[in-house]
């Protein structure tokens, strides 16, 4: 009881925002948030591509929380698989990072000139090209201007979102609703087993992944203390 109370205590934000966004998911005040996971998802595809020799023709995400990338090239499997396991590994990175360095201002640049460069190269239809715009120039700008603390919370939001979304949509679209076109059966079409059969390896894999990052990722105390203004 007292381990459980002293770890509520030394991390009772991080269970705050866990909760928050857990409870607004479905609503439309997260929708950029969603977007922003579906855009990951979309960005591991195109990065896997890349990685296996391929080359991404282009991106794409919609309001209705769709995305799709068309690449030439590269590793089927890899290409397949990445959606939910990149998007999964990038939002674990970002906690980890948010929650171990200081290095949060830099990262959101970084994240932020990707972005603009994806749009820049890949993207073609309006609606993505405004988004990808529009988050890429406010992950920059929150950089420049947004202290280091609110930094950090804007990764652990994208973070914890990400790592939510990856095993909630596996379920959904592999398991529960196996008759969709999703990356599962795409993969089932391509090397072979069945939608259930990736679906439930790949939410294996993703409960696994989420268990490490938090065991692993989790400092002693992760509240952010704000720092005071100076006074003159």
């Amino acid at each position: 009881m007292r381990a459980l109370h002293t770890f509520v205590t030394n991390h009772w934000q991080l269970l705050t925002l866990t909760l928050l966004i857990t409870l607004l998911w479905n609503t439309d005040v997260l929708l950029p948030l969603r977007i922003l996971t579906v855009f990951l998802h979309e960005l591991s595809h195109a990065l896997a591509a890349i990685v296996t020799g391929g080359e991404v023709l282009s991106l794409s995400v919609s309001p209705n929380e769709g995305g799709l990338v068309t690449a030439r090239g590269g590793s089927p499997f890899w290409i397949t698989s990445a959606g939910y396991l990149g998007s999964l590994l990038i939002g674990a990175a970002l906690f980890v990072l948010a929650l171990r360095t200081h290095w949060d201002r830099v990262i959101l640049a970084g994240f932020g000139i990707i972005t603009l460069a994806v749009a820049a190269f890949y993207v073609r239809d309006l609606f993505a090209l405004g988004f990808t715009l529009a988050t890429g120039a406010a992950m920059l700008a929150a950089s420049r201007y947004m202290s280091r603390e609110i930094n950090d919370m804007i990764l652990r939001t994208i973070g914890i979102s990400s790592m939510i979304y990856a095993p909630l949509d596996i379920f959904d679209d592999t398991i529960r609703r196996a008759h969709l076109r999703s990356d599962a059966r795409i993969l089932a079409e391509q090397i072979g087993g069945s939608t259930l059969l990736w679906g439930g390896l790949w939410l294996a894999i993703s409960l696994a992944v989420i268990a490490l990052t938090v065991r692993y990722g989790l400092p002693q105390n992760s509240n952010i203390v704000l720092r005071r203004a100076k006074t003159i």
